[in-house]
């Protein structure tokens, strides 16, 4: 992959629209993209041009060009545009066969075709976003709910790279001093003591936990949640499930065991994106269908990330409710008392320490607080949610976790009068997986650490 070349691609999807977007960027995008437009202005950095796209004339009639389509070109001068280059982005009637044809002209002129991601990884190796940045573009694009966009916006601007930089920077200083008592001695820096040594260390591994403890909700902010309803038939399953989907998605009737098959279909709760599975109800088969129908519910039950155990208030409890409460009591589960609008003054509570919500499904009392109940298991109301530079991504809590691991080593090693030189291999080991999120620490930024820290060699 030449950085230099002049790349071009569509920059908007597939299909039809009312506006096309044809992006090119590198040194020769300016000329590249000035024959096939006829403008009412010359190109400016920043300004956007109304104009014509033309099929430029041939060799026989040189200024005999064709009128294709009406549009508007915006030209980012470098380095201030998204990936440091010359850009140009030409807006055209989304055409498939127009954009394609802007692509075919600006090949013909000397353009390469980008590879998937080579926009974002222009700015990435242009300096213009770090990895975490990078990432953040996928995950924007990706979102579901307008809450998922925030977070990646939040990632775009670099808000986990903030949140590291501090815990990368005390790193590094306790790296530069160790490094300075060894090689520096005879200019009079101290070697540091086993108990600062200690402080510092601490210093790093208290924000750095923290962080990695933010993977559980982040990671479901980044990929959802599954949700399954269970219970006994005919307790109300299909009908709390229309409810927090807000619409007729499954088949209601009084008969029990309507529900055969399971029913899914992703909401969002809270900016989350949740999938609910309505399952078939749990009892005794009638018949095939049925038993395949309750195989497949506890399928979905034991894959599920979180469980409602939907009970029906009007009646009594009964055993195999409690059997089923009893299933769950030591995974993520809440126990919905549903239609207490009917409640039965003979319906008692089940023996569970499992937090509880009443509800019912016909007037949608109780609803409200079941998605509270839901937000709450998975930390959306934990403070998590006014948190920037959380982990989403699978990759960084690895990484976080390879750096905790071997500060972890060097805690160990310490109080054991492990020499100097042995520490910093742990620190270093320390350092890279950091380095892997937001950018490499290099040799040089540590020696002018050293001497910017340290009066050496007066």
């Amino acid at each position: 992959m030449n950085l230099d070349d002049t790349i071009v691609a569509i920059a908007t999807p597939p299909g039809r629209g009312g506006i096309g977007v044809v992006r090119l960027a590198g040194p020769e995008a300016r000329a590249i993209a000035q024959p096939m437009l006829r403008l009412k202005h010359d190109l400016e950095p920043g300004r956007a041009v109304f104009g014509e796209l033309v099929e430029p004339g041939n060799d026989h009639q040189p200024g005999a060009a064709t009128r294709i389509d009406e549009i508007v070109v915006i030209y980012f001068a470098k380095p201030h545009s998204y990936t440091t280059d010359d850009i140009v982005e030409i807006s055209a009637h989304g055409s498939p066969v127009v954009l394609r044809h802007i692509v075919e002209l600006a090949l013909a002129r000397g353009a390469r075709l980008a590879e998937p991601g080579e926009f974002t990884m222009r700015a990435f190796l242009n300096g213009r976003i770090d990895l975490t940045q990078a990432e953040a573009v996928r995950d924007l694009i990706e979102s579901q709910t307008l809450y998922q966009a925030k977070v990646a916006a939040q990632q775009l601007e670099g808000a986990l790279s903030r949140r590291l930089q501090p815990i990368k920077t005390k790193l590094v200083e306790l790296i530069a001093r160790l490094e300075a008592g060894i090689d520096f001695a005879e200019d009079d820096v101290s070697v540091l003591p086993a108990d600062q040594i200690l402080q510092q260390i601490t210093a790093v591994r208290a924000p750095l936990q923290e962080l990695a403890a933010s993977f559980a909700y982040g990671k479901i902010v980044h990929e959802g949640l599954t949700l399954a309803i269970v219970g006994r038939p005919n307790v109300g399953k299909s009908s709390l499930f229309n409810r927090l989907v807000e619409r007729d998605r499954a088949i209601v009737t009084a008969t029990p065991g309507t529900t055969r098959d399971l029913v899914s279909e992703t909401v969002a709760i809270g900016g989350i994106p949740v999938k609910l599975v309505d399952t078939a109800g749990i009892r005794r088969a009638l018949d095939e269908a049925e038993s395949i129908g309750i195989r497949k519910s506890m399928e979905a039950f034991a894959d599920a990330d979180l469980v409602l155990v939907v009970l029906d208030s009007s009646q009594a409890i009964t055993g195999e409710d409690q059997e089923l409460v009893d299933q769950v009591a030591q995974r993520p589960a809440i126990v919905v008392e549903n239609k207490s609008d009917v409640k039965s003054s003979q319906f008692s509570a089940v023996s569970s320490q499992l937090p509880r919500v009443q509800t019912s499904a016909i007037t949608g009392e109780g609803i409200p607080g079941l998605r509270d109940e839901i937000l709450r298991h998975v930390g959306g109301h934990s403070g998590a949610q006014s948190e920037t530079g959380f982990l989403t991504n699978l990759r960084h809590q690895g990484l976080v976790r390879d750096s905790l691991t071997a500060l972890e080593a060097v805690t160990a090693a310490v109080p054991n009068r492990v020499p100097h030189e042995m520490l910093l291999l742990d620190l270093y080991n320390a350092l890279r997986p950091l380095d892997e999120i937001t950018g490499a620490t290099t040799n040089e930024d540590i020696l002018n650490l050293i001497f910017s820290t340290f009066c050496v060699g007066k």
